[in-house]
């Protein structure tokens, strides 16, 4: 097998230079794909045995040669989220500095399309990302055995040992509510999102903890989805309702309707209250700037990166991480008009 540059009667090969380096394989690997995590003194040896042998790196005989394919499977429910492109640029800088590439797999929100594209995906790479899968807690959990190795954005599933690191979207709708409350708002709208969607859950969850502690609060649960189009079609309803103050699921649900109100009329925050939920790129620049919660969704995939790479070095992985959002007030949410006696 050919794996390098010809010197004399055959090839050298990667195994030629991690013996007269005297480190091991994976160690060269590294090395010539420029990560920055190898011992100074080891990398020195590398690139001096590399050099002295003439060697020149191929990368499909490396990853013949290693048995990897350096490449990682992403995994994601729709790529037109800005949500789940910010959690992917996130793993794929990260997995660039350490020489992986990331294979983009996009199921459109086709729940059955999860299982066959993760396993078909798996075949090819060397690992899985899933990003907020939204398959049933059961099927994920018969699914990730066979994924090895595999880490969850978004998702935490009890009796894996899958890494984690999600944000915490409980808390995140919590502080968004609460300052609806404290504004003075007390029936307040929640455009759900897919119902299968985990996120959603600890929404829901966050939502009944606060009505809880404020029984004068109403909050009104309306199926809606996870589109510009969805909150461009819920204005209509929103508009008829009672409801001071509206939370959307997500920015792209509240940017859909904050169009939607423009045009029948609905001033916001003069006449209801918008906010949304991830504070993606647009959200300060709607017309008025969107009340938001924002999460770092690019620390998440750096964090899901960190994690698969200690599994792909036979390392155990950091403990699972959470991100606490943080509540962003802006022009689109302000105090009702009439506040209930």
């Amino acid at each position: 097998m050919r794996t390098g540059r010809s010197t004399g009667s055959r090839s050298v090969t990667i195994g030629d230079v991690a013996a007269k380096a005297g480190v091991s394989l994976s160690t060269v690997s590294r090395v010539m794909n420029g990560n920055g995590t190898v011992d100074t003194d080891l990398a020195e040896r590398v690139l001096e045995a590399s050099k002295a042998l003439n060697y020149s790196a191929s990368p499909l005989a490396r990853s013949l040669v290693l048995g990897k394919t350096f490449t990682v499977a992403f995994v994601l429910p729709d790529l037109a989220n800005p949500t789940f492109q910010g959690a992917l640029r996130g793993v794929s800088r990260a997995a660039a500095k350490d020489g992986y590439r990331v294979l983009i797999a996009d199921t459109g929100e086709v729940v059955s399309e999860e299982s066959i594209l993760a396993l078909e995906t798996r075949r090819r790479c060397d690992a899985v990302i899933l990003c907020a899968p939204r398959m049933s807690e059961e099927r994920l959990r018969e699914l990730l055995p066979q994924l090895e190795p595999a880490v969850l954005i978004n998702r935490d599933v009890l009796g894996t040992s899958a890494p984690v690191a999600a944000a915490d979207y409980r808390s995140g709708i919590v502080e968004l509510l609460m300052h609806l409350v404290g504004l003075g708002h007390r029936r307040v709208t929640f455009l759900a999102g897919a119902h299968n969607s985990a996120s959603n859950r600890h929404r829901q969850l966050g939502i009944e903890e606060v009505v809880r502690a404020h029984p004068d609060l109403v909050v009104t649960e309306v199926a809606c989805g996870v589109t510009f189009a969805d909150g461009h079609g819920a204005a209509a309803a929103v508009a008829a309702s009672d409801a001071t103050a509206v939370m959307a699921f997500n920015d792209l649900v509240a940017m859909g309707l904050l169009s939607g109100l423009g045009e029948a009329g609905v001033r916001v925050p003069e006449q209801l209250s918008v906010a949304g939920f991830d504070d993606i790129p647009f959200a300060q620049y709607t017309t008025p700037p969107l009340t938001t919660v924002s999460v770092p969704v690019t620390e998440l995939g750096e964090q899901a990166w960190l994690r698969l790479r200690a599994l792909l070095d036979g390392e155990a992985p950091d403990h699972n991480v959470y991100f606490r959002p943080r509540l962003e007030v802006r022009g689109s949410t302000a105090a009702p008009q009439a506040v209930d006696a």
